[in-house]
């Protein structure tokens, strides 16, 4: 999470900041420096794969861990924003950006889109006048709002710095990490009986769940 005075907000789109997807790794890494010296306040959390998991098991979705991680990290902001942007991962990013108003424990109210009106959230009983919060969600905003992709950026490279440690820890090339990386793919089909891989790897990922049904299979 990115946080930055409206009158230097500008800087990110001057230096290049954009979607993190659209950029090299080296320019990422020289871009995750200038975010950090700019930005007010620079603020991350790493779920892993066990907390996932547990989630799950629980009957909590992803969306609602990632609603309720982006609640913490507003709420660990030593200055109150006045608007917070959410790159949501729901198609319908008002009912993420709902979520996040009521998990956090700031006064929030999301605003609606498409000429809607803004919906009250919750309001907190505080000392004083409380101080609400706009929330703004929308499917796929880092690729609109530069702030949002400077924290795009930043998630970004502390991911790819995770996975060159997984990496570096197991001996073994894992690729990118992604679903759609076939050397991925290929690194956990090849170690699934390596017990260092495990606590690396949801289980409860679809994926990895195809993969344990093909092999029972023989497909592999």
């Amino acid at each position: 999470m990115v946080s930055v005075k409206k009158t230097k907000e500008a800087k990110f789109s001057r230096i290049g900041v954009r979607d993190s997807k659209l950029l090299t790794p080296k320019k990422r890494e020289f871009l995750y420096d200038e975010i950090n010296s700019i930005a007010d306040e620079v603020r991350s959390y790493s779920i892993s794969s066990e907390e996932i998991d547990e989630a799950m098991t629980s009957g909590v979705s992803l969306n609602q861990l990632e609603a309720l991680n982006f609640a913490r990290l507003i709420d660990s902001l030593e200055i109150e924003p006045d608007k917070v942007f959410l790159d949501s991962p729901d198609v319908i990013s008002e009912k993420f950006g709902l979520r996040v108003s009521l998990f956090s424990s700031r006064n929030m109210h999301v605003r609606g889109t498409k000429g809607k009106r803004p919906q009250k959230a919750k309001a907190v009983p505080v000392e004083g006048v409380p101080k609400k919060i706009s929330v703004i969600a929308e499917h796929k905003a880092d690729a609109v709002y530069p702030v949002v992709s400077g924290a795009s950026i930043i998630a970004k490279v502390i991911r790819d710095r995770e996975i060159e440690r997984i990496t570096d820890h197991l001996g073994v090339d894992i690729g990118s990490g992604y679903p759609s990386d076939s050397q991925t793919i290929d690194a956990i089909k090849d170690n699934l009986a390596n017990e260092k891989f495990a606590k690396f790897i949801r289980q409860r990922w679809k994926t990895m769940q195809i993969i344990r049904q093909a092999r029972m299979n023989d497909f592999f």
